[in-house]
């Protein structure tokens, strides 16, 4: 099975490979001008975030570990057999 290796964040195709962290709790900052309030940080390469619906966020989760589980099984180095 083949994952994209891109994921939709807000209206960004997000290449799964430049995600560095998710945030598990909603921004809260508390100041009366954000317009991120409520929504999870997704952390990408470069100091650069973009935010995410609950559902955003889900998905994005899901799609990180299907990537790296897809990568897992194709280098097959990753295989404890031999161990």
């Amino acid at each position: 099975m083949s994952s994209s290796i891109f994921v939709l964040v807000d209206d960004k195709h997000v290449p799964v490979f430049r995600i560095m962290w998710v945030s598990d709790t909603p921004h809260f900052c508390g100041n009366e001008d954000c317009t991120c309030e409520g929504d999870y940080e997704v952390r990408l390469e470069q100091d650069e975030s973009v935010w995410a619906s609950r559902q955003e966020r889900d998905n994005v989760l899901k799609a990180v570990e299907a990537w790296y589980n897809g990568e897992r099984e194709q280098e097959g180095e990753w295989d404890e057999e031999g161990e």
